[in-house]
């Protein structure tokens, strides 16, 4: 058991690190309050190779290993949740066409993320599903050598900006898990539009907004994996990113720790820094060591990911307790600094706010832990 990290893993996350507090934690509350796309930010990131991190080099992806992509998406959500979320976004897209798609589908699609610069989306989610894919209502019927879909999937990141969208749809008349497929979808298909960007309580530099089909005609060529396989897709899909989101809630709570840690150090009560208060260092040693204890625990889902054994259990030990974590010790931190802590001049408000939503996407916690008890109460 090694609990090391390579010579070059400590590199790229020093680099990482130095670039989000350059780069991104300086201008993070403009992006915030302006609402807006941060395009610039994502053309540097592309540059140092901190962005697509799920796509091998083979199809121009930096080809970084698992451990180094965790590190990555820890560092870039200390300084922006927001920037870390829709960052991802393209690794997200990337892995049903990874898992599934074919060596055609993979050179086409994966190389235009890469090498032209776009985005992509994961489209699952809908008004009517959110957890509850089986319940998923987008319908999709092969006509010809074309599928016809039809539906409405919601909260859709960068679907605002995205050039194309891997799409999970049900086939007409058809039930059970082996109903679906899995597609990809061009932005500029007649039928397809996508809605207006919703307004939301935090990760306001990511885009958010739904996407409507309407007779959308798809060739089956882009279909990825056989008809039926693609529930299994996604569900695997969702392994591999779900310890990523473990990744992003660590490195949003060790951002709002460290912002405590910083008030607790400054500010004067009593005659005396608050950090000298018992109530004060418990917080602080509590948030410490939860923080600690989600970070092992998303490490090893990454690490079982890297060695070709993902774990379903892992995956969702790492994803709920790391944002269980994210959600507490941004309160807490907020706690620390009072009065201060419910002004948007200080950092933490922000944390706060971006803290909630790792509980819910990419399966709420309820889920999650539903997921863990099939688990272990399997034969």
């Amino acid at each position: 058991m090694d609990f090391k990290l390579s010579d070059e893993q400590l590199a790229i996350r020093a680099m990482t690190r130095d670039f989000v507090n350059n780069e991104i934690m300086p201008i993070a509350r403009m992006y915030d309050e302006e609402e807006t796309f941060p395009t610039p930010i994502f053309d540097k990131l592309r540059e140092y190779g901190l962005f697509n991190l799920a796509i091998p080099e083979e199809y121009g992806g930096p080809g970084v290993d698992k451990i180094s992509q965790a590190l990555i998406v820890e560092e870039v959500a200390r300084g922006c949740a927001g920037i870390s979320t829709s960052m991802e976004a393209n690794s997200l897209s990337s892995y049903p066409i990874l898992v599934g798609g074919s060596e055609e589908l993979k050179k086409k699609y994966l190389t235009r993320l890469t090498n032209d610069g776009e985005y992509a989306a994961f489209a699952l989610t809908e008004p009517q599903g959110g957890s509850d894919v089986m319940g998923t209502k987008t319908i999709i019927e092969r006509v010809g050598d074309e599928y016809v879909i039809n539906g409405e999937k919601c909260f859709i990141t960068n679907a605002s900006y995205a050039h194309f969208f891997v799409v999970l749809a049900k086939m007409k008349g058809e039930k059970g898990s082996n109903s679906f497929i899995a597609i990809v979808v061009e932005r500029d298909t007649e039928g397809l539009s996508v809605g207006p960007k919703e307004k939301k309580m935090g990760l306001k530099a990511s885009n958010t907004a739904s996407v409507m089909f309407d007779n959308v005609r798809v060739p089956v060529s882009n279909r990825i994996g056989e008809e039926g396989e693609g529930f299994k897709i996604f569900m695997k899909a969702l392994s591999f990113a779900r310890p990523m989101v473990g990744a992003q809630s660590v490195g949003l709570a060790q951002g709002a720790y460290e912002e405590a840690v910083k008030f607790a150090k400054e500010r004067k009560q009593f005659g005396t820094t608050i950090s000298n208060f018992q109530a004060i260092q418990f917080m602080l040693a509590d948030m410490a060591m939860n923080i600690e204890a989600a970070r092992l625990l998303v490490y090893k889902a990454v690490y079982l990911l890297q060695e070709g054994t993902p774990s379903i259990t892992n995956a969702s030990f790492a994803k709920c307790f790391a944002s269980d974590t994210a959600m507490k010790v941004a309160t807490d931190a907020v706690q620390i600094h009072g009065g201060y802590g419910f002004i948007r001049e200080y950092p933490v408000e922000k944390y706060f706010r971006d803290a909630k939503i790792q509980q819910i996407y990419e399966g709420t916690n309820q889920i999650q832990r539903v997921v863990i008890a099939k688990e272990i109460l399997k034969d």
